[in-house]
């Protein structure tokens, strides 16, 4: 007697079911996405994205750069500090207060603007970097701002000085506010401010020619021109140490300038 054999149910199940379709080789899971930086990134134009990053990420020098940029404009805070009770005891050798006013608003702006300038390039931490190059920058306008005061004050006195010192105050204001809330200002913008403010004594050229005829008057030009050449290396950053060569022209224009207002002035 032979045995029958009846299929198990689950077998005939099994041979009468589809066979399950293979899984998409390449699932959406794991198609390589595009991250949302690098997308923005890719979608922005690169001469945007320099031209929006160029004046807003604090520039980055090399340790021997921030070196002699720290130095530089250190030796503009010794001068600055020599600087303050010597104009102080020579206004103080005349009567009137504004000799005292304008002396002490020039020194005093300029010892701000030198210590601004060292820290902003001694400090390595990037938050407070950030701060100082905001300081720094803005110190800048309140120093040309305070370089005019004593021509203004004295010098021109009787030839609209008031109002000439009454503009580049205003202008130093509005850069100082430009440097802190407009942060996303074009570059071009606070250099036109400090070329404005720097030469716009030319309009009061022929009184101020009659009040410092000879060696006051150059070493008033001859300062000038030291800082419009600094200028020159100022937008040549990219080329190493050119921002110690701008600080060392600066600091040539800020000595000629001292000597008009120490000798000429005071």
């Amino acid at each position: 007697m032979s045995a029958q054999v009846t299929p198990d149910a689950s077998d005939s199940r099994s041979s009468t079911s589809p066979l399950p379709e293979p899984p998409d080789e390449t699932p959406a899971a794991c198609e390589p996405a595009v991250p949302p930086a690098a997308a923005t990134a890719s979608a922005v134009p690169h001469s945007s994205v320099s031209a929006l990053s160029a004046d807003h990420v604090v520039r980055e020098y090399k340790a021997g750069e921030e070196i002699a940029n720290s130095i530089s404009h250190g030796l503009g805070i010794v001068f600055a500090l020599a600087a303050i009770p010597f104009l102080a005891v020579r206004a103080a050798a005349h009567p009137e207060v504004v000799y005292l006013v304008g002396a002490l608003v020039y020194a005093y702006s300029m010892l701000l603007e030198y210590t601004m300038s060292t820290l902003y390039h001694a400090i390595a931490v990037d938050k407070a970097k950030k701060v100082f190059k905001v300081l720094d920058h803005s110190c800048i306008y309140l120093f040309i701002a305070g370089s005019y005061t004593p021509f203004c004050l004295i010098s021109l006195a009787d030839s609209g000085g008031l109002w000439l010192c009454a503009f580049v105050w205003a202008v130093a204001l509005a850069g100082v506010a430009s440097e802190t809330f407009w942060v996303f200002r074009p570059r071009w913008i606070s250099a036109v401010l400090y070329l404005l403010m720097g030469w716009c004594v030319v309009w009061f050229l022929p009184p101020l020619i009659a009040a410092l005829w000879g060696p006051g008057l150059w070493l008033l030009v001859g300062g000038g021109v030291c800082y419009t050449i600094g200028c020159i290396f100022y937008v040549l950053k990219k080329i190493p140490y050119m921002h110690s060569i701008f600080h060392l022209w600066v600091l040539a224009g800020t000595v000629c300038q001292f000597l008009a207002i120490a000798f000429y002035i005071m």
